[in-house]
C-alpha cells in the first residue's frame, strides 16, 4: 500500500505477527527514473524475516527492463507488477489499474518482462477497469506467459472499495489459471479468511488495509487455520498499536500538525472497530495535536481499557483516508 507499507510499518507488523510475505511500495518506472531509495529500504534493512517482492507501476517496456535489471541485484523474493492501483491519479497516467484497458500493452509487458525475470514474477491486478471485457482475455496471458502468482482484488477499478466484492470472479480465475490466486478485497478478519478462502477455493489471501486496521489479523489467521484459540484483541491493546504508530510516523522536521494528520490515515481505518456509534473516528478527524489525539484515545479506549476490539469493522462505519490505499 503507497504512503504505508515502508519499512517501519513493516517492521512494526512483526510485533503483532507478520505475513507470509511483504510486497513494497511501488517503485514508479518512467523515463529517467530511479530507484526510490526510501522504498529501497524495506527490501535492504529488512529484518522482519520475511521474503520482500519488489513491486514496480508503469508502462514504459524499456524502462520497466532497466529498473527491473537494477531491483534483482538486491535481496528480493521477486518482481511484482501493479495492475490494480484504482487511484485516478494512477490510472489517469495508464498505469497500474488503468493498464487493464489495454490486453494488447500488457501482453507485451509481460513479454518483455518474463524474458528478463528469471525468478518469480507475479501480479497484481483487478478484474477489469470499468467492465469485465477483457478478464478473460488477461487471465489467458497470465497462462500463456506463465506468471507465477496473482493476487486478484475482485472489483473493477472503477468501483475502487465501494460495494460487494466479486468473489466468484476470482473462484473462475482459480478454476482458469495454472497458477496460485491470492484472492483480494474485504478480507477483514481470520472469519473472514476462511470464508472467501471457501467460496473462491484461492490458494491464499493477501490483506491491505485491514493490517492497518488489525495488525494481529495475520496471527488470528494462522491460529484460527490451526485450530487454536484466537487471540483477542482489548481496547488497550489497540491504544498501544497507536502509541506504536505514532512512534514510527515521527520525524524531528515534520510539524506536530502535519504529524497527526500523517496518523489520520491509519486511525481512519483503525476507528471502525473501537465504538459502533462512529464517535472516536467523528471526534478523530478534528483533532490537530498529540495532546488532543490522546486525550481522545484516554477517552475510549483506557476508560473501559478490557472492552473487545470489534472482530469487524461496525457497520456502517466507513474510513476515509485522506488518499485511498491500494489494497
Amino acid at each position: 500500500m503507497q504512503d504505508v507499507t515502508d519499512l517501519a510499518f513493516m517492521q512494526m507488523l512483526s510485533a503483532y505477527g507478520c505475513p507470509d510475505y511483504y510486497v513494497t511500495e511501488y517503485f514508479r518506472v518512467y523515463a529517467n527514473s530511479h530507484i526510490d531509495k526510501k522504498i529501497l529500504k524495506s527490501i535492504t534493512l529488512n529484518t522482519t524475516g520475511r521474503p520482500v517482492f519488489a513491486q514496480i507501476i508503469g508502462e514504459s517496456i524499456p524502462d520497466m527492463l532497466r529498473i527491473v535489471k537494477q531491483l534483482t541485484n538486491y535481496p528480493i523474493a521477486g518482481i511484482d507488477l501493479n495492475l490494480g492501483c484504482p487511484a485516478p491519479r494512477v490510472y489517469r497516467k495508464n498505469v497500474g489499474g488503468g493498464l487493464l484497458r489495454e490486453p494488447e500493452t500488457i501482453e507485451r509487458i509481460f513479454d518483455a518482462l518474463r524474458s528478463q525475470i528469471s525468478g518469480l514474477f507475479t501480479v497484481k491486478m483487478r478484474v477489469g477497469f470499468d467492465s469485465l471485457d477483457n478478464f478473460d482475455r488477461l487471465l489467458q496471458l497470465i497462462n500463456q506467459y506463465q506468471i507465477d502468482l496473482l493476487s486478484l482484488h475482485g472489483r473493477t477499478v472503477k468501483e475502487l472499495y465501494r460495494g460487494e466484492v466479486h468473489y466468484d470472479l476470482i473462484r473462475h480465475a482459480v478454476q482458469t489459471l495454472k497458477c496460485p490466486v491470492l484472492a483480494n478485497g474485504n478480507i477483514t478478519s481470520h472469519l473472514k479468511a476462511e470464508a472467501v478462502l471457501r467460496e473462491t477455493g484461492a490458494a491464499g489471501v493477501m490483506i491491505g488495509r485491514s493490517a492497518i486496521r488489525n495488525p494481529w489479523i495475520f496471527q488470528q489467521i494462522r491460529e484460527h487455520f490451526a485450530g487454536k484459540p484466537v487471540t483477542g484483541i482489548s481496547l488497550a491493546d489497540v491504544y498501544g498499536y497507536i502509541q506504536h504508530l505514532y512512534t514510527i510516523t515521527y520525524q524531528e522536521d515534520l510539524r506536530e500538525k502535519s504529524h497527526i494528520n500523517c496518523l489520520k490515515k491509519f486511525l481512519n481505518f483503525i476507528g471502525t472497530g473501537i465504538d459502533p456509534e462512529g464517535k472516536f473516528l467523528a471526534e478523530m478527524r478534528l483533532v490537530q495535536s498529540k495532546q488532543e489525539l490522546f486525550d481522545l484515545c484516554d477517552r475510549y479506549l483506557l476508560a473501559d481499557p478490557d472492552l473487545p476490539f470489534a472482530i469487524e469493522p461496525y457497520e456502517n462505519l466507513v474510513a476515509r483516508p485522506s488518499c485511498e490505499s491500494e489494497t
